[in-house]
């Protein structure tokens, strides 16, 4: 293996197709990462369990890179059409005259997107600062609804103006962290400005993943015909490398990555992604978070340190442990059933933890029963039958609950909830609870 990673390995020899001469062909990280970007909120509880991965917007997307002397087109973000009207003539004095007024919200595919309000695509040009201000009345406060934010939409609380910048060529380039290497990857192709995903499925040899050294990083050893142009690159290669190592990054991708008309290189659009677990280190970067473009349940839920992830189903899970809520979810799709949520409560829940469990619970119409699920290793399950009474008193529970706890008071448990005179419905096997939540639901 070698020490660091040399970007002659890769040749842009010509700009048709990257050629690949590193020994280490895999494409076993873009896959997973390609995966992930598809799957549906079930997988993504799966994969993710307890961890969550902080995204920002695109104009601070921008701006991170510019922190770091990344070339890109210049811009301005604004927040009223009043803003979007004056952007325009902030950016006269950057000689841009021609401009791309961008929705900014934190979902793929913005420019095939479509409006509540009517409006056709997240992403469009303008010619003039009333032009800008018009898109922008109609976008902002609105919700784009893409492929990937689902029916619901997502709410455009900004826009960002840019400059146009005329490519002679897109590139796509990644920065991840990769399972089989154990290390970051650098992920790269000819075949920028479009969906990777499609690149991936039609020509999968476009695509070219190359191990990055951690300590060494990378070299300035590039394939890019111009000497301007490979000095550029070099420069946003290292770069990018910088800030997913001093950021805590978990990813970073730029589609494109453009070699403009004039021989120049700018990272076009930029998507990062943070670990949550860094946060105490990156209070400057988890200050950009905008709860805005979350679920509001999941939102509610974090600030109680309960883990959960809403889903489409009907019948309410609440479960402690990751492995436990995964395997509750599956035994009620066994029997025809649809779960409406991830809820994992963890080890050190109380009952006032349990009773804002059930608050978020039935927040959602569409909970027809709820299922819960203990195994009481650290977690008491006298505890969860205290929480389950008092929220069952308190919130004038009417939905049908169905409990099952195994472990830890189990027996103190089970007389708790048969003195409370509730109608609550106790199992001591899985199936049989999870057969009989999944009837309820229907």
């Amino acid at each position: 293996m070698p020490k660091g990673l040399r970007l002659e390995d890769f040749r842009l020899e010509d700009y048709s197709g990257l050629k690949y001469a590193s020994p280490f062909p895999t494409l076993t990280d873009l896959e997973m990462f390609t995966a992930l970007r598809k799957v549906g909120p079930l997988a993504r509880a799966a994969s993710a369990g307890q961890r969550r991965l902080l995204s920002i917007h695109e104009y601070q997307s921008v701006n991170l890179l510019n922190s770091y002397g990344i070339p890109t087109p210049k811009s301005i973000a604004a927040k009223t059409p009043e803003e979007a009207y004056q952007s325009p003539r902030t950016l006269v004095c950057f000689h841009s005259s021609l401009l791309v007024i961008k929705a900014q919200v934190l979902a793929g595919g913005r420019g095939k997107g479509k409006f509540d309000t009517g409006l056709q695509g997240g992403v469009h040009m303008v010619n003039s600062p009333e032009q800008a201000k018009d898109y922008a009345s109609k976008m902002l406060g609105s919700k784009l609804i893409t492929k990937q934010t689902g029916a619901a939409g997502r709410i455009c609380n900004a826009i960002m103006l840019a400059e146009r910048r005329d490519p002679a060529h897109e590139y796509y380039v990644a920065v991840l962290n990769d399972r089989v290497s154990q290390g970051v990857v650098l992920v790269a192709s000819s075949q920028g400005g479009m969906n990777i995903e499609e690149v991936a499925a039609k020509d999968p040899a476009a695509i070219i993943t190359t191990p990055i050294d951690y300590e060494t990083g990378l070299t300035q050893d590039l394939g890019f015909k111009s000497k301007g142009a490979q000095e550029e690159a070099a420069d946003i290669f290292l770069n990018l490398y910088r800030i997913f190592k001093e950021k805590d990054a978990t990813q970073i991708e730029i589609n494109p990555m453009a070699e403009t008309t004039d021989g120049h290189v700018l990272c076009m659009d930029a998507k990062f992604g943070f670990d949550d677990n860094a946060e105490f280190r990156q209070a400057d970067i988890f200050a950009l978070r905008d709860i805005t473009q979350e679920e509001p349940s999941e939102v509610e839920a974090q600030k109680h340190n309960l883990n959960f992830i809403k889903l489409d189903g009907s019948i309410g899970c609440l479960v402690n442990g990751a492995g436990l809520a995964m395997a509750t979810m599956d035994v009620l799709a066994l029997h025809g059933g649809n779960p409406a949520n991830f809820l994992d409560v963890g080890g050190g829940a109380t009952p006032d933890t349990v009773k804002k469990a059930f608050e978020i619970l039935l927040a959602d119409p569409k909970v027809k029963s709820i299922f819960i699920n203990i195994f009481g290793g650290i977690m008491r399950c006298d505890y969860i039958a205290e929480g389950v009474i008092k929220a069952t008193q308190e919130l004038s529970l009417t939905i049908p609950l169905v409990v099952r706890l195994k472990g830890t008071k189990e027996e103190e448990a089970k007389e708790m909830i048969r003195k409370s005179g509730l109608k609550i419905i106790a199992f001591d096997g899985l199936d049989d609870a999870a057969e009989h939540a999944v009837q309820l639901a229907q």
